[in-house]
C-alpha cells in the first residue's frame, strides 16, 4: 500500500495513521477506503436543469457522525427520474442534484453502527421520514412533509458512492441482503414497496378482478403482485405489443391493445359485464381517470398510481363515482413498513423480478441509459458498475 497520511477513521484508531503501519486486517479495510488510496474525487450524473444532466466529476461526500458511505453497484432508473430529468416534477427538486433513489450497494464506511461493518451489501429505502410528526405517528409516513427524499432533495445514487445519512440508518431505512440477492434485484425492492403501498390502499385481494392500464416497469410489477396475492383475473390495457408480451408472462390473464380495441367492451366481455373491482392507472395520463369510471364495478376501487404533472387535471364521472359507490385514491411513495415487506417478500422468493432488467449501462453512460429507459423499448434499466455492461435483453 502506499504511504498516506489522512485524518480520517476508515478503520478504528486510523486517524493521521501511515495505512502500511496497521495491522494486516486493517489494511485489508484500509484498501476501501478511497481517501486511503488517494482518491478524493468521484463521478457522478449531475442534473444542472430540467433536460441537462451530465457526468462529472465531484468531490466525495462527506460522512458526518453516524453517516454511512456506500458504493454503488446498481441503480435503477424511474419514472420519477424521468419526469425530474424532463422538468415535469418540480417540488423539492434542486439543482445542480445527484439522482437515483431504487439502488443497493456495498457499504465503505459504517459510521460507527455496530450493526453494521464495512463490505455489507445493502440496500436502501430512499424516503427518510421525520418520525414525530402527525403524518408519521398515524402510520402515513410516506406522506411526511418534513422528510428528505434520497435522489433529489439529497443527492442520490447516479453515482459511484453515496451518503446514507445518520438518521435513516437510526431509523432503521438501511438494510443487510441475503447473499441470494443480487445487487439488481434488490434496487427493484423500492419500486415494488411503492406498488405494494397502492394495492393496500385498494385492498386488492382473492377473487377481485384486477385491471392495469400501462404495462410498463410499475404495472409489470402491479400485475406481479396482485398474482401473489390470489386475485381472480388480471387485465392488461397497453399499447406496446412488446409489453403486453411481457404483461402476459408476468401474470396477466388478458392483455388489450387500447390503439385498435375498445377497451370498455373487451373489460365487460372478460368480466361478465361487471366490470373490474379494481382498476390501477399506472401510467401518468389524465384521461384515464375518466375512462376508467367506465370501467369499475359497482363498489369498486380505482387507483390513481401514476405520478401526474403538476397542473394536469382529469375531467371524472362524478354521477358514476356516486351511485356506483366507486372508491378513487391516490398512492404515493412507501413507507418503511412497505420496504421492509417487499424486502421480505423478495428475499424469500415469492415474486421474481430479475427478468424485469432488460438493458444494462455503465455509469459513463448515463445519458444513453435515460434515452433508452425513455424510449419505452425497455422495461427496467440499471446502471451498473460491472464492467461490459449495456447490453439489452429481449423483451419478447
Amino acid at each position: 500500500m502506499g504511504r498516506f497520511e489522512w485524518g480520517v477513521q476508515c478503520v478504528p484508531g486510523h486517524s493521521r495513521v501511515l495505512c502500511q503501519e496497521l495491522p494486516i486486517t486493517w489494511q485489508v479495510q484500509c484498501t476501501r477506503n478511497r481517501k486511503c488510496r488517494g482518491e478524493e474525487t468521484l463521478k457522478a450524473a449531475v442534473l444542472f436543469a430540467p433536460n441537462r444532466i451530465d457526468l462529472k466529476t465531484i468531490d466525495d461526500p462527506v460522512a458526518g457522525p453516524g453517516d454511512i458511505l456506500v458504493r454503488v453497484s446498481a441503480a435503477t432508473i424511474c419514472g420519477t427520474d424521468i419526469r425530474i430529468f424532463r422538468g415535469q416534477k418540480t417540488a423539492g427538486v434542486r439543482y445542480p442534484s445527484v439522482l437515483g433513489h431504487e439502488f443497493a450497494g456495498e457499504i465503505i464506511e459504517a459510521g460507527g453502527h455496530a450493526c453494521f461493518e464495512v463490505g455489507d451489501r445493502v440496500g436502501v429505502c430512499p424516503f427518510i421520514s421525520c418520525g414525530h410528526c402527525r403524518l408519521c405517528k398515524t402510520d402515513m409516513e410516506n406522506l411526511c412533509t418534513n422528510g428528505t427524499a434520497v435522489g433529489y432533495e439529497i443527492d442520490g445514487a447516479f453515482a459511484e458512492f453515496i451518503r446514507i445519512p445518520a438518521r435513516a440508518v437510526e431509523a432503521g431505512n438501511v438494510r443487510k441482503l441475503p447473499d441470494r440477492m443480487s445487487f439488481e434485484v434488490a434496487a427493484l425492492i423500492e419500486p415494488l414497496s411503492c406498488v405494494l403501498n397502492g394495492q393496500n390502499k385498494v385492498a386488492t385481494a382473492s377473487g377481485d378482478t384486477v385491471l392495469v392500464m400501462g404495462a410498463g416497469p410499475i404495472g409489470q410489477m402491479h400485475i406481479r403482485l396482485a398474482r401473489l396475492r390470489g386475485v381472480a383475473c388480471i387485465i392488461v390495457s397497453e399499447p406496446d405489443a412488446r409489453r403486453r408480451a411481457v404483461a402476459l408472462r408476468s401474470g396477466a390473464d388478458t392483455a388489450i391493445d387500447p390503439a385498435s380495441e375498445d377497451v370498455r367492451e373487451r373489460v365487460m366481455d372478460e368480466t361478465g359485464g361487471r366490470g373490474a373491482d379494481v382498476v390501477i392507472i399506472a401510467i401518468g395520463i389524465p384521461a384515464l381517470a375518466r375512462q376508467s369510471t367506465e370501467l369499475t364495478a359497482h363498489g369498486g376501487r380505482i387507483s390513481l398510481f401514476a405520478g401526474f404533472s403538476r397542473g394536469e387535471t382529469a375531467d371524472m364521472d362524478i354521477n358514476a363515482i356516486h351511485y356506483q359507490e366507486l372508491t378513487v385514491t391516490g398512492a404515493f411513495g412507501l413507507s418503511r413498513r412497505d420496504y421492509d415487506r417487499s424486502f421480505d417478500i423478495i428475499a424469500s422468493g415469492q415474486i421474481q423480478l430479475s427478468d424485469m432488467i432488460t438493458h444494462r449501462f455503465a455509469l459513463d453512460d448515463v445519458k444513453q441509459a435515460f434515452a433508452v429507459a425513455e424510449s419505452g423499448e425497455a422495461i427496467k434499466v440499471v446502471i451498473g458498475q460491472t464492467p461490459g455492461v449495456g447490453s439489452p435483453q429481449s423483451l419478447t
